[in-house]
């Protein structure tokens, strides 16, 4: 097989497709954890100044799990590339030797 019949493949296609669905629902939460945190400020910022322990607020504590979000959307995003599109790509590389 060569490049164009490849590309033009509906295997190939549907590996596109999956990578940009996974990407854009990994996307949504992202945006929505971090505009849901801006929003919960811009609410009530009196609540934000709550602290949660004696030297941090709530406003802090929500910053952190959001960062710390960040990275576990990362993370999986990683092992699903890693175990499963990966692979894939992979095959198809395969298919043009």
């Amino acid at each position: 097989m060569n490049a164009h019949e490849i590309v033009n493949s509906d295997r190939f296609k549907n590996l596109v497709r999956k990578r940009w669905t996974f990407s854009y629902i990994m996307l949504a939460i992202l945006f929505v954890v971090y505009f849901g945190y801006l929003f919960l400020i811009s609410l009530d910022k009196e609540q934000m100044i709550h602290l949660v322990t004696p030297n941090i607020t709530l406003g802090i504590a929500l910053f952190v799990a959001v960062i710390v979000i960040a990275w576990v959307l990362t993370i999986i995003y990683v092992l699903w590339a890693n175990s499963s599109y990966d692979k894939e790509v992979e095959e198809l590389k395969k298919m043009l030797k």
